[in-house]
């Protein structure tokens, strides 16, 4: 059965035939336009992991190809695997969860004040800029309990890794290099 999915044509943004949805909790904005982009030009993930298209590179020149290609070509693959780490990290680290609980409580308490009055702090009125950094300055003692900073180095090291092997030992198709310069040329 999943040798037949992998070979049936997939329109981008399908998973083995079921399309991805962004959840619309996310806020309208710039980040969930992004999403929606990136969701649009996903490329199908049956040929993303498609064991018989790996392969060792042949030379130095082949693999600097690749890179480059493989990464303009699974750019939006790529950022669903960096979110998919993030993901894995806050779920696999219960204190992480806590303190990123503790910063959004924060910030929705600030929201329902502002709501009704300025927040006013020894008696100077404070600016939303203000009232956010408040937020992560109270939330920060959390953060470095959770071990925040070797969570962020973790998600990097671990996305240039899945990212960079899979750019340089997932091998070109013709129609990968065609459509690469096609969309150079527009």
């Amino acid at each position: 059965i999943f040798h037949s999915l992998c070979k049936r044509r997939e329109t981008a943004g399908t998973v083995l035939g079921t399309k991805i949805n962004i959840p619309a909790l996310l806020p309208q904005g710039p980040a969930k336009e992004w999403l929606d982009q990136r969701q649009a030009t996903i490329r199908p993930w049956a040929n993303f992991i498609d064991q018989r298209r790996f392969g060792k590179p042949r030379n130095f020149g082949e693999l600097c190809k690749r890179l480059v290609r493989n990464v303009e070509y699974f750019q939006s693959n790529y950022v669903f695997v960096f979110l998919g780490l993030i993901v894995y990290c806050l779920i696999t680290s219960p204190l992480l969860l806590i303190a990123l609980a503790v910063f959004f409580g924060a910030c929705y308490i600030i929201y329902l004040k502002t709501q009704q009055s300025q927040l006013v702090v020894f008696g100077r009125e404070l600016s939303t800029a203000h009232q956010y950094g408040l937020a992560g300055g109270v939330s920060f003692p959390f953060f470095w309990l959770a071990g925040a900073g070797s969570a962020v180095f973790w998600v990097l090291g671990a996305t240039l890794e899945v990212i960079g092997s899979h750019t340089a030992f997932h091998e070109l198709e013709s129609a990968e290099t065609d459509e690469c310069y096609i969309w150079r040329s527009h």
